[in-house]
């Protein structure tokens, strides 16, 4: 049993049946099976805006038959169709998720691409969002994929099209009623996103 972050080898690839195994209070991702550090508890700006789209969250999908989670919720995406603990290399903690196909959630949290993904940016997460986050949720199949920048007041939407790939969309601003393509009716107002 590992008890410990520094125990382990973080140049080494890990798989989930190995994450499963680590008792330390870390929290940690795997993308590729590279160890990523979480960022230390997230700054109060963070969590009013986690705060606010889990509140859109609870009005709109009251109504509708899909799941919703946010972190610390385990979402594991494997390679292949090989969904074993020793063969998925990916585990995420998303900030928010959306998963319609309940066939994917087990006991441990979601296995395979929830429909959509929203992760707010922190300060030192940004390569990991923009850059490894991004190329694993569009490999996994995520059907739209949120970037918020809390900094920039803007938030990033991407969905994935036929050939597989991200497409990005214009921006939405902090003045602006932005929407969700696969969810149109879902509405998020960035003004009391953004506010101060």
């Amino acid at each position: 049993m590992v008890t410990s972050l520094d125990q382990l080898d973080l140049s080494k690839q890990y798989s989930y049946a190995d994450y499963l195994k680590w008792k330390f209070e870390e929290r940690v991702e795997l993308i590729k099976g590279r160890i990523f550090k979480m960022s230390p508890a997230p700054a109060r700006k963070h969590q009013t805006i986690s705060r606010y789209f889990i509140s859109q969250m609870v009005k709109y999908f009251d109504e509708h038959p899909c799941e919703w989670y946010h972190a610390p919720f385990d979402v594991r995406l494997a390679r292949k169709s090989d969904n074993t603990d020793k063969q998925v290399y990916t585990v995420v903690q998303p900030d928010l998720c959306v998963i319609c196909d309940k066939s994917k959630l087990d006991k441990r949290g979601c296995i395979g691409a929830p429909d959509l993904i929203i992760e707010i940016l922190s300060p030192g997460n940004s390569k990991k969002e923009m850059k490894d986050k991004f190329e694993v949720y569009e490999e996994a199949g995520v059907r739209e994929y949120w970037i918020v920048q809390s900094t920039d007041k803007n938030v990033l939407v991407y969905t994935l099209n036929e050939q597989g790939v991200f497409i990005g969309h214009r921006p939405f601003i902090e003045d602006e009623i932005m929407h969700s393509f696969i969810f149109p009716e879902l509405k998020i107002n960035l003004l009391e996103v953004f506010k101060d």
